[in-house]
C-alpha cells in the first residue's frame, strides 16, 4: 500500500537540513506542477517544533529520531517513500539509517562525500538493498552531482555531435565562491582521525576504483593531480580539487556499473585551475601548500584540537544567508574520443556550492526518487541497490536541476 509521505527530510534542523526544508517549502507549493508530502525528522523535538514554526507549515508531519535508534527510524520509514539524509559525519552517525532503509525497501540519498564510508555500506548492505527493492542513492550534493551528471552530459553530447563517447574526460574548476559548514569540516577531519586509527585506510583512499565492483574489468591508470601541473589542454596551471578524491570515484562506478558504456579504460580527472604564466605557477603552489599543512593539522591531535577549538566552524554553522545567493561555480569538462574528436561542456550553478546550491541539488534528487519512480507505491522497473546520480537519475535530474534550481548544463562552442 501507498505510504502517507513523499519524503522525510532527516537531520532536518542540521545547517543543511533546514536549506533543504526552506528549498522544498519555497518550491513544492501550489505554484508547482507536482504535488510533493513530505515531513521533517531529528533527534530534538523541540528543534523540530522551532523549523516548523519558522517554516510556516502548521500541516508539516514531526518524527523524533536519534540516528542510532533502530526502531524509531523503521518507525519513520513505514511512513515514507524516501529519506533525504543530511546527518553526519555519516561515518559516525549514516549506517543505522542505511541499514533500515536496505531492510525495509526505502529510498534513500544523502549529501555524503566520505569514500571510505560509503565503500563500507556497499559490502554491509548492497545485496539487502537489492533483495528489498530500495534505491540508495549517496553524495547528491555539490559532492558529487556537477561531477556525475556533468560527465554524464557531456557523454550525451559527445554521442549525438560525433557519434561515440569519450574515453578520457577532465574537469577543472574554473571558478568558485562558497564557504564551509560545520559539518563539512567534521567529515573531513573524522576522515583524518580514522586514517591515524588505521593505517590500512590510506591504500584504500588513493585507490580511484575504491567504489566500483571487485569483479570489475581491469582498472587502467588514473591521473591524480597532487602537484602544480601545467594543463596543455586548458592552457593553464592546475592545483589539486578538494572534492577530486570522492568525484572521480563515484564517476568511475558510475562507468562500471553501467557496464562501462565509456570503455573499460575510461579515464577521468579533476582538478582547479589557477591560471597562466608565473602567477599561475604561483597560485597553485600556494594551494597545493596550504592544503598539505591543513592534513598535516588536522592527523596531528594537539593541533587537531586547537583547529577544532578555536579556528573551524562547529558543526550547525556556516556561510550566512547572503553568501550563500551570492556564491557560484563555474566547472569547464574536455572529453576526447578515441579518434581525438574533442568536446567541451560546462556545468555553472547559482548559489554557495556546498549549502545553497546543495540544498537544491538534495531536493531535487528527493523529488526525482519520489515522483519518477514511484506509481501509487508501486516500485518502478529501476531495481534496488546502490546507484550513482548519473546511472538511476540522469537525463531527469538534468533538466529537473536546470528547470528549478539555478545549474545549467551547456555545451561549449
Amino acid at each position: 500500500m501507498s505510504k502517507p509521505l513523499d519524503v522525510v527530510v532527516f537531520g532536518a534542523t542540521s545547517f543543511v537540513g533546514q536549506i533543504l526544508c526552506q528549498y522544498l517549502e519555497d518550491t513544492f507549493n501550489s505554484d508547482y506542477q507536482e504535488t510533493l508530502t513530505w515531513g521533517i525528522a531529528g533527534r530534538s523535538k523541540y528543534k523540530l517544533e522551532q523549523l516548523k514554526k519558522n517554516l510556516g507549515n502548521a500541516s508539516l508531519p514531526i518524527f523524533v529520531a536519534d540516528a542510532s535508534d533502530e526502531n524509531a527510524l523503521n518507525d519513520m520509514c513505514q511512513q515514507t517513500n524516501v529519506v533525504v539524509s543530511t546527518v553526519g559525519p555519516y561515518a559516525l552517525y549514516g549506517e543505522t539509517l542505511v541499514k533500515v532503509c536496505s531492510e525495509t525497501g526505502t529510498d534513500y540519498c544523502d549529501l555524503t562525500g566520505e569514500p571510505q564510508w560509503i565503500h563500507d555500506m556497499l559490502e554491509k548492505y548492497e545485496a539487502t538493498a537489492k533483495e528489498s527493492g530500495a534505491r540508495i542513492v549517496h553524495c547528491c550534493g555539490f559532492d558529487s552531482i556537477p561531477s556525475d551528471l556533468g560527465v554524464h552530459f557531456l557523454q550525451q553530447q559527445s554521442l549525438q555531435h560525433h557519434g561515440q563517447y569519450c574515453k578520457k574526460v577532465s574537469m577543472r574548476v574554473k571558478a568558485a565562491k562558497g564557504g564551509a559548514s560545520g559539518g563539512t569540516i567534521a567529515s573531513m577531519v573524522n576522515i583524518t582521525k580514522e586514517m591515524s586509527k588505521d593505517p590500512t585506510l590510506r591504500k584504500k583512499l588513493v585507490n580511484p576504483y575504491l567504489l566500483c565492483p571487485e569483479s570489475d574489468a581491469k582498472p587502467v591508470r588514473q591521473l591524480n593531480v597532487g602537484k602544480p601541473i601545467f594543463d596543455k589542454g586548458f592552457g593553464a596551471w592546475i592545483a589539486p580539487f578538494i572534492m577530486a578524491g570522492i568525484n572521480t570515484r563515484v564517476v568511475l562506478r558510475s562507468n562500471a556499473i553501467a557496464k562501462h558504456p565509456y570503455g573499460a579504460d575510461f579515464t577521468y580527472d579533476e582538478a582547479m585551475l589557477m591560471g597562466k604564466g608565473s602567477k599561475g605557477r604561483f597560485r597553485a603552489t600556494t594551494l597545493v601548500a596550504g592544503l598539505g599543512l591543513f592534513m598535516v593539522s588536522a592527523a596531528l591531535k594537539p593541533t587537531r584540537w586547537f583547529m577544532e577549538k578555536f579556528v573551524l566552524p562547529k558543526p550547525g554553522e556556516g556561510p550566512s544567508p547572503e553568501a550563500q545567493k551570492s556564491g557560484f561555480y563555474d566547472l569547464r569538462f574536455s572529453g576526447e574520443t578515441s579518434d581525438g574528436q574533442v568536446i567541451k561542456t560546462k556545468v555553472v550553478g547559482q548559489g554557495d556550492p556546498g549549502y545553497g546550491s546543495t540544498g537544491r541539488m538534495l531536493g531535487q534528487a528527493a523529488a526525482t526518487l519520489a515522483l519518477n519512480f514511484h506509481d501509487d507505491g508501486q516500485k518502478s522497473a529501476q531495481s534496488g541497490g546502490f546507484w550513482t546520480p548519473a546511472t538511476l537519475f540522469g537525463d531527469r535530474l538534468v533538466k529537473r536541476l536546470g528547470t528549478y534550481s539555478q545549474i545549467k548544463f551547456e555545451v561549449i562552442d
